[in-house]
């Protein structure tokens, strides 16, 4: 049941990393994987993901190093973006915003269905 969306998780943590693409793929999702931020660019570029699902705290570059990237590549500026970090303070949510990232989610406050949800009602808007 694949729905021929695809989804580039950016997430370090490996547990939570392979909850999201287990739960992902089950809801019929292609997942690219990354671990840090650098293979996230480079992931980003080969694969033209339909959604990312980015960590904001990650080795080698962080989420902001890799929003800051993507602006500059005209061919992947507009993939929707969904933070998922632990990082909730106001000042790293209107950092976030001013990059248009679609959708901020602080680890703690949400479930994975929730986050799974969200994702699932976005991609149907497109």
């Amino acid at each position: 049941m694949k729905n021929g969306k695809k989804i580039l998780i950016a997430e370090d943590d490996k547990f939570l990393h392979k909850i999201l693409q287990t739960k992902l793929r089950k809801e019929g999702f292609e997942i690219i994987s990354a671990y840090d931020g650098e293979q996230t660019i480079m992931k980003i570029q080969e694969t033209s993901p339909d959604l990312i699902l980015l960590d904001i705290v990650m080795p080698k570059k962080n989420g902001f190093e890799v929003l800051e990237e993507m602006k500059i590549l005209p061919k992947v500026a507009k993939i929707p973006v969904f933070i998922l970090s632990n990082l909730g303070q106001e000042s790293d949510i209107a950092k976030a915003k001013e990059f248009g990232v679609k959708d901020y989610l602080v680890k703690a406050n949400f479930s994975i269905n929730e986050v799974i949800k969200k994702i699932k009602s976005k991609l149907a808007m497109k």
